[in-house]
């Protein structure tokens, strides 16, 4: 695995907009009752209280997406990890108007929070319009990288599957590359058409919408653990 220091620090910033007062109580009232424990071991008794399937979204924006895929399989539980504090405030809004009850939530580090799981625990993995890091000397510190692919890998059971969206052409490039390199994940796109058009099971966010109307392109990757 890569050194560890160079797989941290995968995000920008932590703070947008200040909150308003309704939002302020909405965190201090539902974030505990959702948080995922800070410190020991994680599965899904100790998250869900049984053993349901668990799958996990790296930087969830503003909760749309985590919220469709939790309302879908109310089965299976979530975990969302999300630095920006305004992005909480958001999947909290989606969880309470829900009421969602198979959903956990972690402000900080997603890294921190997969280490804790065991290996080959998870059936799904979401990593949608992660920062791009557009300058060379930052490529370190993209999600998709051999440290960090490394842990999820690890973590994922084989057959399951991680996603990636991103609508930045130069993420694009160094993702194909670098999953490419690797002998432990399958694409799935057979055809350009496999991933430029969005899964029916891929609940749209607001990113996204808002990349294309900025004319963006937006590409779907689906990989398989092998």
């Amino acid at each position: 695995m890569s050194d560890p220091v160079s797989i941290r620090r995968l995000y920008g910033r932590r703070a947008g907009h200040k909150l308003r007062q309704g939002q302020s109580e909405l965190v201090e009232a539902a974030l505990p009752q959702v948080s995922v424990p800070e410190s020991g071991p994680l599965d899904s008794r100790i998250l869900f209280g049984d053993d349901r399937p668990l799958e996990f979204e790296i930087g969830f924006g503003a909760g749309e997406h985590l919220a469709g895929q939790a309302t879908a399989r109310p089965d299976h539980g979530f975990i969302g990890c999300e630095p920006f504090l305004n992005g909480v405030v958001g999947a909290l809004g989606h969880i309470r108007d829900g009421d969602l009850q198979n959903v956990r939530l972690h402000m900080g580090d997603a890294l921190e929070v997969l280490e804790r799981l065991p290996d080959a625990s998870l059936d799904r993995l979401y990593l949608l319009h992660p920062d791009p890091w557009r300058k060379a000397r930052h490529a370190k510190r993209r999600m998709v990288n051999h440290g960090p692919m490394d842990i999820i890998a690890a973590k994922l059971k084989p057959g399951c599957e991680f996603r990636l969206g991103t609508d930045h052409p130069v993420y694009v490039r160094w993702a194909m590359m670098i999953m490419n390199q690797r002998r432990d994940f399958e694409w799935q796109a057979q055809t350009a058409e496999d991933f430029l058009t969005r899964p029916d099971d891929w609940p749209e966010t607001r990113y996204e919408r808002k990349a294309r109307r900025l004319g963006h392109e937006v590409w779907y990757f689906r990989y398989i653990r092998v």
